[in-house]
């Protein structure tokens, strides 16, 4: 826990200052630091971060001893950054004792609640909405050599146009329209459908088990749902697999009122993984 630093913004340059004047470079940045709204990448790193099932936004406040019943998870270990300037990823090293059989699982910075003490102190924790066993059976993070990675991405860049044309040409078995009827919903007909209340639905199956959720939709020349892009597997918002799916393997559900839509499909968490992987 730190304290004075309340916000999920990290200082520009991770942690590095700078200054400009009318005679340096325009990349430099006069940048002054807010103490009580940024947070330097050192500071995040060996931050404890807590799970809790109950789910929290960033900024919230809760009183004091209330994160008694949050699990402990471990810390933070790193941080990765793309060539963008985003945090791609957080890197958690959890379990083990005293250092000892720990190990790295990488969640999504978004992910990632600021959740404040109440008290003029400033003291907030980092918070994720998951149990520990989530963690615990999270895929576990491993490094890979620089120059390795370039190596392989130089290959799969070379590969990238038989792969794709041999994804596009296999003819990919369709699934069946799942026959759902649920207690307060009605199906939603697809001309009755906007993208913005597609877009972020949960996809479940026929048991309504959560197994994806809808990031995408592609739209046909008349401005009908002609496919819809499915993100399924991944944890906590990293690792997903998008795959296309076509809007006549769905059974869409809504409320009356509309504000709750569900989509379902007749196949498992597995099988959509089997899926062909969408490229866009």
């Amino acid at each position: 826990m730190k304290q004075l630093l309340a916000t999920t913004a990290i200082v520009a340059a991770l942690g590095s200052t700078a200054y400009a004047d009318d005679h340096m470079s325009t990349a430099l940045l006069d940048y002054q630091v807010q103490s009580e709204t940024d947070l330097a990448a050192s500071d995040l790193i060996g931050m404890r971060i807590y799970a809790s099932e109950n789910d929290m936004e960033t900024g919230t406040t809760i009183n004091v001893g209330d994160n008694q019943e949050w699990d402990d998870l471990g810390e933070i270990n790193d941080l990765f950054v793309t060539r963008d300037g985003e945090v791609a990823a957080v890197i958690l090293g959890i379990g083990g004792f005293l250092g000892i059989g720990e190990r790295d699982v990488a969640v999504d910075m978004s992910e990632i609640r600021f959740v404040n003490e109440d008290g003029e102190n400033g003291e907030f924790f980092l918070v994720i909405n998951a149990s520990q066993a989530e963690l615990e059976n999270a895929p576990a993070f491993e490094r890979h050599d620089s120059a390795a990675n370039q190596m392989e991405d130089g290959m799969a860049a070379t590969e990238t146009p038989m792969n794709a044309d041999a994804e596009t040409d296999r003819m990919r078995e369709r699934f069946t329209t799942p026959v759902v009827e649920r207690d307060g919903y009605v199906e939603a007909g697809r001309a009755e459908l906007t993208t913005e209340m597609m877009t972020g639905a949960r996809v479940y199956d026929t048991n309504d088990a959560d197994i994806g959720e809808v990031s995408q939709l592609m739209v046909s020349d008349d401005g009908m749902i002609d496919n819809v892009i499915i993100d399924v597997g991944g944890f906590l918002g990293l690792g997903e697999k998008p795959i296309a799916v076509s809007f006549d393997e769905l059974r869409i559900l809504r409320t009356d009122d509309g504000t709750d839509i569900r989509v379902y499909i007749d196949a498992t968490e597995s099988q959509l993984e089997e899926q062909p992987a969408f490229s866009g």
